[in-house]
């Protein structure tokens, strides 16, 4: 099969044959309609994974998917050949991603139906960057009427967490560069986010709106220790992207280290909420399978929102 593969790393991507893979016993065979470029995408292909997780090579990337069941491994129950999934690979090893024309995932966690109303191509990018998103507010506890900041706003799971966080009431803070990721952050949703620039004095423009700091912050990018300046006295700070509590010695905040979950009730949650409309998945370029390299020169080039790969 066709597949987005790394023979060593760090090396840069390239589309390949590989073995079409078969399903485990617990596992399905998913024909790949629709994946999408998460950051540790780019982190694998550059060599940054290597210390904590097992790689095997080729190394097939993605982590994101949907398509439809094409085989069921030993002892699967609740899926059918046929039906139509999305999810996330969880895996304990790099390797058997998403990025090609097939891919095995485990049937009992990290997948869901694709509900009426959800577009294949929406589903496979939903997976990653909806829990991390959905996680982080709720290690925070955003509650309606709170103030939060979310660095890094114009991303992929930022994008979904603006959206997220105005639905719960919230007075949304955003950071994105002027000009298109600016536009694109306030076109996110019909509630009011402020939006300001991360390559300016970022203190002065938030104190502005929030003069006792922020309730609560959303470390998606950016330096973690001048977001979490920012909190009120009590605040709290999710991070997807490394900062703990140690990190930020002194002050009176709490820093919550995200590891996004996306189990079936998650991916289920988030699936209805695009469904019905509640929630958009903001895929803003779609690349096929065979120019896949490209959509990694536009994630490097840090296009807004999420960047699909048809696979099909």
């Amino acid at each position: 099969m066709r597949a987005v593969a790394l023979e060593s790393v760090p090396s840069s991507p390239a589309v390949t044959d590989v073995d079409t893979p078969r399903p485990q016993a617990g596992e399905l065979l998913v024909k790949v309609a629709a994946a999408s470029l998460n950051g540790i995408d780019i982190a694998t292909a550059a060599g940054y994974t290597q210390g904590f997780m097992e790689h095997r090579f080729p190394l097939v990337l993605g982590q994101d998917f949907a398509g439809t069941v094409e085989a069921l491994g030993e002892g699967v129950d609740g899926f059918a050949v046929g039906d139509a999934v999305f999810g996330v690979v969880l895996k304990p090893y790099l390797g058997a991603g998403s990025l090609a024309e097939y891919v095995t995932v485990p049937a009992g966690h990290g997948v869901a139906r694709i509900p009426a109303g959800l577009k294949v191509e929406d589903a496979g990018a939903l997976g990653v960057a909806g829990a991390t998103a959905l996680v982080s507010l709720d290690a925070v506890t955003l509650a309606e009427g709170e103030t939060v900041l979310i660095s890094g706003a114009a991303g992929g799971v930022g994008s979904l967490a603006v959206q997220l966080a105005a639905a719960r009431g919230a007075k949304v803070i955003a950071t994105a560069r002027p000009g298109a990721q600016t536009d694109f952050v306030t076109g996110l949703t019909a509630a009011e986010v402020h939006v300001v620039d991360f390559t300016a004095d970022l203190e002065a423009q938030v104190r502005a709106i929030a003069p006792d700091g922020v309730d609560t912050v959303l470390h998606l990018a950016g330096d973690g220790a001048q977001l979490a300046a920012l909190l009120r006295p009590g605040g709290q700070l999710a991070s997807a992207t490394g900062l703990t509590q140690d990190d930020v010695k002194g002050q009176d905040v709490t820093v919550h280290s995200i590891m996004a979950n996306p189990d079936a009730p998650i991916l289920t949650s988030l699936a209805a909420q695009v469904a019905s409309g509640a929630l958009r998945v903001p895929v803003t370029a779609t690349y096929p399978l065979e120019q896949a390299t490209e959509a990694f020169t536009a994630f490097g080039a840090s296009t807004p929102g999420k960047i699909a790969v048809s696979c099909s």
